[in-house]
């Protein structure tokens, strides 16, 4: 099973973050997306097995970001971050096509357990 991973934040330092848990872990970060045009773009360049996809971000946010690359591939697998209180967010994403949901501050093995399931890892 490949595991390459897109990875979508705003803040370079949540990039860093999440980069440097994945790598540990065995994953290869194959690019990253500042914004959800950004993210668009890259999913269409670099089709990765996961994307990680920060919900408030300029230009496009994440959730419109989800329904233009699940437009594109219904099967691509996204998981959304959001900070606390973004329970309604959260939501929306879900219902958007999102395969599940990190919260920030993130959390190694909370990452790391999302990512092996909606990869269906055992």
């Amino acid at each position: 099973m490949s595991n390459r991973i897109l990875v979508v934040d705003d803040a370079a330092f949540m990039r860093m973050m999440i980069k440097d848990i994945l790598v540990k872990n065995g994953f290869q970060v194959i690019g990253e997306a500042t914004d959800g045009r950004q993210a668009v773009e890259r999913y269409l360049e670099l089709s990765p097995d996961l994307v990680t996809m920060d919900i408030t971000m300029p230009d496009m946010d994440g959730i419109d970001a989800l329904r233009a690359i699940r437009k594109i591939d219904p099967q691509a697998k996204i998981i959304m971050c959001s900070a606390m209180g973004q329970q309604a967010m959260v939501i929306d994403a879900i219902q958007a096509g999102a395969k599940d949901f990190i919260v920030k501050p993130f959390q190694a093995d909370r990452v790391i357990e999302a990512i092996h399931k909606t990869l269906g890892y055992k």
